[in-house]
């Protein structure tokens, strides 16, 4: 009998170590990444569907962007008016003083004065600015909107309103223009202020200043309502949003995550085989290896 031997033996030997190589290296790429997916070429469809799990995380990450900055102007928005509403409420108060009967004409002059100082102080309340943007002037934010003249106060902005993207489908506006807050026809601020220092100074009136000057705080006090309604609906979207990201990036870990466990196993097997397939060539190509020179 005869013994063959096959004479591409050398050329098996080394394919076969170039091929368990290859595992070898992809074990250790998965084990560093922790993905199963490193390149298109290793699961193309899992790949496509990354990129649209990418483009939604990024999505999801600019409306959180978006609802952050959002956060801070109603902040800013909701403490302006909030000041606004206790200043009204000083005028009222003074408003009701200055109708007592037994006050003398230096006393409502007196009082005609704290209330000039309460209109100079909402004029500065409604100019307010956020990042150097006015946030009662609509959408034309680089322009004061309110400005003193001679017997009022006259409104420079516009009844725009600007609004920003929370989620897919849903949008919230920031902002309510500053003739809607301060000069409403159901109660104009600036005009039941005036109006009330006009009549403290002419002694004539006053009751009827005092009926604009409650109108006027109870319509800011209304329209105040917007900030704290805009503060809930953002916080019920940050909720979504963040359950939206936990459910995104659980579906990266299904497309492309790696279990490390399974990989640590076959690393670990491929470089036993390694080992095993490099002593075998040795041996069989006549070259020495390192284990000839490990002591036996």
């Amino acid at each position: 009998m005869s013994l063959r031997v096959n004479p591409n033996l050398s050329g098996e030997l080394i394919a076969g170590i170039n091929t368990n190589q290859q595992a070898v290296n992809v074990d250790v790429q998965e084990l560093s990444s922790g993905k199963a997916v490193n390149s298109l070429g290793q699961n193309p469809a899992a790949a496509a569907a990354l990129v649209g799990n990418d483009a939604e995380t990024a999505q999801v990450d600019q409306y959180q962007s978006n609802i952050s900055s959002l956060q801070a102007l109603l902040q800013v928005g909701d403490s302006t008016m909030t000041s606004a509403v206790n200043l009204m409420t000083q005028a009222v108060s003074l408003g009701i003083e200055g109708a007592n009967g037994t006050l003398s004409d230096a006393d409502r002059q007196a009082i005609a004065s704290q209330m000039s100082g309460i209109e100079q102080q909402m004029l500065g309340l409604a100019n307010t600015t956020y990042q150097g943007n006015y946030i009662f002037a609509g959408t034309k934010d680089q322009t004061a909107p309110f400005t003193a003249i001679p017997g009022g106060v006259t409104y420079n902005g516009n009844t725009g309103v600007n609004s920003v993207q929370l989620s897919t489908g849903q949008s919230l506006a920031t902002n309510v223009p500053g003739s809607q807050l301060f000069q409403n026809a159901s109660g104009d601020v600036f005009g039941a202020l005036n109006q009330m220092i006009t009549a403290l100074q002419s002694g004539t009136g006053i009751d009827v200043a005092n009926t604009s000057l409650e109108n006027a705080f109870n319509t800011l006090n209304a329209q105040r309502v917007f900030y704290g309604n805009g503060g809930a609906e953002l916080n019920s979207a940050t909720a979504f949003l963040s359950q939206e990201q936990v459910d995104l990036s659980t579906q990266q870990n299904q497309l492309i995550g790696a279990d490390l466990g399974t990989v640590a196993s076959n690393y670990a097997e491929a470089e036993v085989q390694q080992q095993a397939l490099l002593a075998a060539s040795g041996k069989i190509l006549g070259q020495p290896t390192l284990f000839d020179y490990l002591p036996t």
